[in-house]
């Protein structure tokens, strides 16, 4: 049993907190009313507001870290807090080091120690010390940035929307290889059309949301091209539909988990399915505790909660496994 239970906890501290290290039921419910863990509080810069939540992280001890895009700025939101602190910038939109112009998504570098921020204005990805940091460090440029990851290697994966692809940076790589997409924009197997956020499992398969494609794809290590996996099948509300499919995790089974954002729900397609099941939202956009308006980020908590990025609602929902 101690074995065992040490195995457990080496999983959790490598597998990033997008995914669950946890094997989730196929057949696991979430509480429908989500609880607020960030923002709420309208439309502002105050230390208990978001004005554009997108991207979110969030950590072992379920602190939230928040790209607060229209804020130009990172939050990060303790468990239990009801204002969060600024931990990279907040110092107005602007081309400074110390500034931002619209990030999109955040990741934690447990390595280094540090946060890596798609600043999507200025088509960069930058570094910045999680703690006390005053600055950052751009350690890529001249990329269309949305969704980044990192894999438990250190590997970095990009999502360049606008030239329709995913690269992975190793560790001190500068140009990165792409592995999805690359071939133009498009709704072949081997293209992409807009693609937001990026997820990568324990075998280094690849899961992208295909926005303009209203799908999400896999692509497996060293694959020329993708597998569908949820969608694919134009726009709608259907179970077989997405519309602007946006953050996207998947479990320990091979559960694909996606913001269907324009349908202001959350999905789950397990392995193999051909159609998907509405596990969060799904009653219309708007701001109940049941209701979810232009959803961006997601994540799991190494209990299984799900934490989703009500953008327009200014604030993060959590809501927890039964």
């Amino acid at each position: 049993m101690l074995i065992l239970s040490v195995l457990f906890l080496f999983i959790i501290s490598v597998v990033p907190l997008r995914a669950s290290a946890i094997d989730i039921p196929p057949n696991a419910r979430w509480q429908q009313k989500g609880v607020t863990v960030a923002g709420g509080n309208g439309y502002g810069d105050g230390s208990n507001q978001l004005s554009r939540p997108y991207g979110l992280y969030v950590d072992d001890e379920q602190t939230v870290y928040v790209a607060d895009s229209d804020n130009h700025r990172i939050v990060e939101w303790k468990s239990g807090e009801t204002s969060g602190q600024v931990v990279a910038s907040g110092n107005g939109e602007g081309s400074g080091a110390n500034q931002f112009w619209e990030p999109v998504d955040v990741t934690v570098d447990k390595e280094r120690d540090s946060l890596t921020i798609c600043d999507h204005c200025k088509a960069t990805v930058v570094r910045w010390p999680r703690r006390n940091g005053t600055s950052g460090e751009t350690i890529i440029s001249n990329i269309d940035c949305w969704g980044l990851t990192i894999d438990e290697t250190g590997s970095l994966y990009v999502v360049d929307c606008e030239k329709h692809e995913v690269r992975r940076y190793r560790r001190k790589e500068c140009e990165g290889t792409v592995i999805a997409g690359g071939n133009g924009r498009g709704n072949r197997l081997d293209q992409l059309y807009h693609p937001n956020y990026v997820f990568v499992d324990q075998d280094h398969s690849v899961y992208v949301s295909d926005g303009g494609n209203h799908r999400v794809m896999k692509w497996m290590k060293g694959a020329t091209q993708g597998i569908v996996v949820a969608g694919d099948h134009g726009i709608g509300e259907s179970l077989t539909q997405l519309f602007w499919p946006e953050g996207v995790v998947v479990d320990q089974l091979g559960t694909v988990y996606v913001v269907d954002s324009d349908n202001a729900r959350i999905m789950r397609w397990p392995q193999g399915a051909t159609q998907g099941n509405v596990i969060i939202g799904g009653n219309g956009g708007g701001e109940q505790s049941n209701q979810l308006s232009a959803p961006y980020g997601l994540s799991f908590d190494r209990h299984g909660n799900l934490y989703v990025a009500d953008s327009d609602n200014r604030r993060v929902q959590r809501f927890d496994i039964q």
